[in-house]
């Protein structure tokens, strides 16, 4: 009888809650507000400190606990990310031509419209570099807003945007790999691309998938963070190398790790932020406007618009059931940049508070976002829209 009270009122819930695409969402805000609040508190330097714990295992592993988290457990997100793109390009909505067209057209134009914006306010200060932070969607927020919304949002939509944001991911990805990355080990990453070749042979003569793949894996994640190139690259890379009939039982079994380990583990240790007295008037700094603007204009205007731009040269059509207003409204919500976004301003900037300026910039944005998406859908689409 314990069993069946703790199965029906702890157990089946919690699965329930796991399964939700709402949940990822719903956590990450979650531990945002508690890091913030915990920073800014009597505690907050020990806390902040704790992240920056010195571990010391080794002069060619990660140092600190934040930096583990960053460039070992985000590997594992990355890696997440590189299957979704290469089960995407290879069997779903970007395996052609005439499916991937648009939402590469707006995912070009929703990287592209607010790096522009970013540079217009930063050009020749010393936050040009961050052009790259504005560029980014959330995929776990921004599904999971588009679930809140229910059958306001089509299903086509919800596909559309999934589509994009994967492409936005992999546009992110080539930018760390070639515009954030600032010194080679040519000895190291060497080493990685015969290793990642090795991979993509094993792959190519069908030899067993298992154990050894998954240590060369560790090998090629060594060998990238020690070359200067990023590692989470080695992530991506690792991910182009599984066999595609094994994608999805891995991709299943780190899902949880990543969603709910993982990522929030990130937020907490990547948003341990004191907020200033002056915060308020660092906003109208041309970092924070840069980025902000990006985000909430430079994302709906550059998805709506080269997407409107390949419509009117009959190149591409919407969905049936999808309108300009849906893509609109789709355009607010690729704007929550949050977990990449966050990301590549700690790659973008050296100094710390530059950094934190950044991610609170991102935060804002974001948040913004949220709230402009789900209104908007509110107000200008109808349940129907997805019948």
């Amino acid at each position: 009888m314990a069993l069946n009270f703790l199965k029906r009122n702890f157990i089946s819930p919690l699965l329930e809650l796991i399964h939700d695409s709402r949940a990822v969402g719903f956590l990450l805000l979650l531990c945002t507000i508690v890091s913030l609040f915990i920073s800014n508190t009597s505690f907050g330097s020990s806390y902040i400190l704790f992240w920056q714990t010195e571990l010391h295992a080794s002069a060619y592993l990660p140092h600190s606990l934040l930096h583990w988290i960053n460039d070992g457990l985000m590997a594992v997100f990355f890696f997440q990310v590189g299957m979704e793109i290469k089960r995407e390009l290879l069997i779903g909505e970007l395996a052609s031509v005439k499916k991937s067209i648009m939402p590469v057209a707006g995912a070009v134009g929703g990287m592209v419209v607010p790096a522009l914006i970013f540079i217009a306010f930063n050009l020749s200060t010393e936050f040009q570099h961050g052009w790259g932070v504005p560029m980014a969607t959330d995929i776990a927020f921004s599904l999971g807003v588009a679930s809140l919304l229910g059958k306001r949002v089509p299903v086509s939509l919800k596909i559309f945007l999934m589509a994009l944001a994967i492409i936005d991911d992999l546009g992110a990805i080539i930018a760390i790999a070639v515009f954030y990355t600032e010194t080679f080990s040519m000895m190291y990453l060497f080493a990685g691309l015969g290793i990642f070749t090795t991979l993509l042979l094993w792959n190519y003569f069908k030899l067993p998938f298992g154990f050894w793949n998954f240590l060369l894996g560790i090998l090629l994640w060594f060998c990238f963070y020690n070359s200067g190139v990023h590692a989470t690259i080695a992530g991506v890379l690792f991910a182009f190398t599984i066999p595609l009939k094994r994608l999805e039982s891995i991709e299943q079994a780190l899902h949880n790790y990543v969603n709910f380990l993982i990522i929030p583990l990130f937020a907490l240790a990547n948003t341990a932020i004191l907020i200033p007295d002056g915060f308020v008037n660092d906003l109208s700094s041309t970092l924070s406007l840069g980025i902000m603007l990006g985000l909430l204009i430079g994302k709906p205007l550059g998805i709506v618009g080269f997407t409107f731009i390949l419509v009117q040269l009959k190149l591409g059509t919407l969905a049936k059931g999808i309108g300009w207003k849906h893509m609109t409204g789709l355009g607010l919500l690729a704007a929550i940049g949050f977990t990449m976004s966050i990301f590549i301003s700690m790659l973008a900037f050296k100094s710390s508070f530059t950094q934190d300026m950044s991610k609170m910039a991102v935060m804002i944005a974001s948040l913004t976002a949220i709230i402009l998406a789900y209104a908007w859908f509110k107000i200008f689409t109808k349940e129907k829209a997805s019948k």
